[in-house]
């Protein structure tokens, strides 16, 4: 997609594709009357959210569509292989000096004036912050996806996602019940399985989380993993790339083949079974012109408010604690990795960033970035950013 010079138009780029998720969403949601009127109201709001981001394109100033909010540290399940464990970024027990409700409040705000379309909620465990998940729920002119490993679901939160449709839980799903529990605890599988249950019942949207492993590619693009969950309910699947953060678990990371091989997989999907949406993370890089991290389609703010280039790429040089969301997607660290080239290099693993972490050090080292506190425990860094 060419731009004024007949250089690559990353913002037409990621209008289109915010457009095609929409138009999937309001298709996959036609049996249910009280979604697809919410998404019909949501598709209106994101057209004038993508009007607001091409002027400040026009401007000379890029707004991604996307943001990923970390909202807290904190989980109860030790997945194995969870990047974000291995990161030292989640942990057991309550974190310090998290964003407060307020100032989650505060950013979402910020996100909606600049014509930000998407919020994802990740963590640790998004939904042991009821407080921030009830804030977004009041913001009706952005999609929340809430990514869950499902075991806080309560009557509460069902009152809740059924009355504020906005809100979008994500499950995470490793395929069937053995490589579920294998992965993420047992007992773990039949209680997703449950949730999806009284989802239908009541008549609220959800979708599923895989981590695509080269052992379990397979499996979890199978006609007879996915039929499931869709006579469940499910509505959306967001395939995301193992990164391998450990150099024993590189072996488990899609290479080309296995990523040409899914890829084949999504678009038959798209085509064949429309009733379901189908996302790829990170997906047609080469579509896209590269890896979209840093803020050229989204980017990360940690639990403590760090604002870094990817959840695979814990680096921070600027809190949004002490500046404006607008000012933390243009950091020194974001300008750097966008202009030099750093997110357009080949790479094994879901994250280009993750696998070039020397070289993002490196860039921090050079800017004398105090918040990045290079040489100190990722934990540390994310405390005191």
């Amino acid at each position: 997609m060419s731009g004024k010079n007949g250089s690559f138009d990353l913002q037409a780029y990621l209008t289109k594709g915010v457009e095609q998720v929409v138009a999937d969403v309001v298709r996959a949601t036609l049996a249910n009357p009280r979604e697809s009127a919410y998404i019909a109201k949501f598709a209106m709001a994101s057209r004038a959210a993508s009007k607001k981001r091409r002027a400040l394109e026009d401007a000379g100033e890029h707004v991604p569509s996307y943001l990923i909010a970390s909202i807290t540290s904190q989980c109860n399940l030790h997945c194995a292989g969870c990047y974000s464990r291995c990161n030292h970024a989640t942990v057991d027990a309550a974190p310090v000096r998290q964003l407060t409700d307020e100032e989650w409040l505060r950013i979402f705000r910020e996100a909606e004036e600049l014509g930000v379309s998407f919020i994802l909620l990740a963590g640790g465990e998004p939904m042991l912050r009821r407080g921030v998940i009830e804030a977004a729920g009041n913001m009706p002119n952005i999609l929340f996806p809430i990514f869950t490993n499902g075991t806080f679901l309560d009557d509460r939160f069902l009152a809740l996602f059924d009355r504020c449709r906005n809100l979008v839980p994500i499950m995470s799903i490793e395929g069937e019940r053995e490589a579920t529990d294998a992965r993420r605890g047992s007992g773990v599988y039949d209680r997703l399985i449950a949730n999806m249950d009284e989802f239908r019942r009541r008549g609220i949207i959800f979708g599923a989380s895989v981590t695509v492993t080269t052992r379990n590619l397979r499996e979890v693009s199978s006609e007879a993993f996915l039929k499931q969950l869709s006579d469940r309910g499910c509505k959306a699947v967001i395939f995301v790339e193992f990164v391998p953060v450990t150099e024993d678990s590189r072996e488990l990371a899609p290479g080309d083949a296995e990523r040409e091989s899914l890829q084949g997989e999504i678009d038959r999907l798209r085509r064949e079974h429309p009733e379901m949406v189908y996302v790829s993370f990170p997906g047609d890089e080469k579509s896209s012109g590269g890896c979209v991290a840093a803020g050229r389609g989204f980017f990360h703010i940690n639990s403590h408010g760090g604002a870094e280039p990817c959840p695979f790429s814990p680096y921070s040089d600027i809190n949004v604690r002490d500046t404006s969301l607008r000012e933390a997607m243009n950091s020194r660290l974001f300008r750097d990795l966008r202009e030099g080239g750093y997110l357009l290099e080949d790479h094994v693993g879901g994250c280009i960033l993750n696998e070039k972490r020397e070289q993002v050090e490196q860039i921090l080292r050079s800017a004398g970035a105090a918040g990045s506190r290079i040489g100190e425990p990722v934990s540390e860094r994310r405390t005191r950013a």
